[in-house]
């Protein structure tokens, strides 16, 4: 297990409180880190063997899954020295060649990438997700998720009060083509794994610092220009934590 976690989140943990958003460089927005090919492993599973949890596409999101996908191309391009980005096909940091599959867009990514990636389009007053590559899901199924509004997804976070959903949806709203934004989040977990759809209990206290596992997600939120759909991309950290019983000792 230990390849496919990462050794340390790079970033202060402690830097914002939620939703934490700050302006992101966009030349900085996909990541590849020391657990990459573990990871990538991992997706490849997911996507052959659990597709249909991983993965949808509504009829409504199927042209900004297309737009996504040609946008993460010319992304890799021009600021990932790691990729090598053909006509046909992609070789990515680790040597594996993804092949274009431009009929299959969202899968097509989820080779591509570490991230996983969501798209939000505007519906009426809100949001709604309608297609995503969710590999590493945390705590939250993509089937009870997809073609609902923001409200409808983040139901029953406890922190999710109407005057957060305001915000957020505000924060969704306001992105422009170009000047993307990224927040993160940080739980602790007791399992490492990184596909775990249940819902669970967040314990506090002393339960919590004595959970092994720190799981923490960099999610950006940029435009696409053309059909205006917002991508929600979500680069998943799992370390080992120092224990409350690891500091006694």
């Amino acid at each position: 297990m230990s390849e496919i976690l990462q050794r340390a989140v790079p970033y202060d943990l402690e830097a914002r409180r939620l939703p934490g958003v700050a302006p992101l460089d966009e030349s900085d927005w996909l990541w590849v880190d020391e657990a990459f090919a573990a990871q990538m492993a991992e997706r490849a599973r997911l996507l052959a063997d659990r597709r249909d949890e991983v993965l949808a596409v509504t009829p409504e999101g199927e042209a900004a899954a297309q737009e996504l996908l040609e946008h993460v191309l010319a992304w890799l391009a021009a600021h990932a020295p790691g990729y090598r980005v053909g006509a046909a096909e992609v070789a990515r940091p680790d040597g594996v060649v993804v092949a274009l599959d431009r009929r299959d867009p969202m899968g097509t990514l989820g080779h591509l990438v570490q991230e996983d990636l969501c798209l939000m389009e505007k519906r009426g007053a809100e949001h709604h997700l309608t297609a995503a590559v969710l590999c590493f899901p945390a705590s939250w199924r993509l089937s009870d998720k997809i073609g609902r509004p923001l409200t409808g997804i983040h139901v029953p976070v406890p922190e999710y009060d109407e005057g957060l959903a305001r915000r957020v949806q505000r924060l969704f709203d306001g992105v422009q083509v170009g000047r993307p934004l990224w927040r993160f989040n940080a739980l602790p977990y007791a399992m490492a794994d990184l596909f775990q759809p249940r819902a669970r209990s967040v314990p506090e206290g002393p339960a919590a610092r004595a959970l092994p596992y720190l799981r923490s997600e960099r999610q950006c939120v940029l435009r696409l220009p053309e059909t205006r759909a917002c991508v929600f991309s979500i680069h998943t950290f799992v370390v080992k934590r120092m224990t409350a019983a690891t500091e006694m000792a």
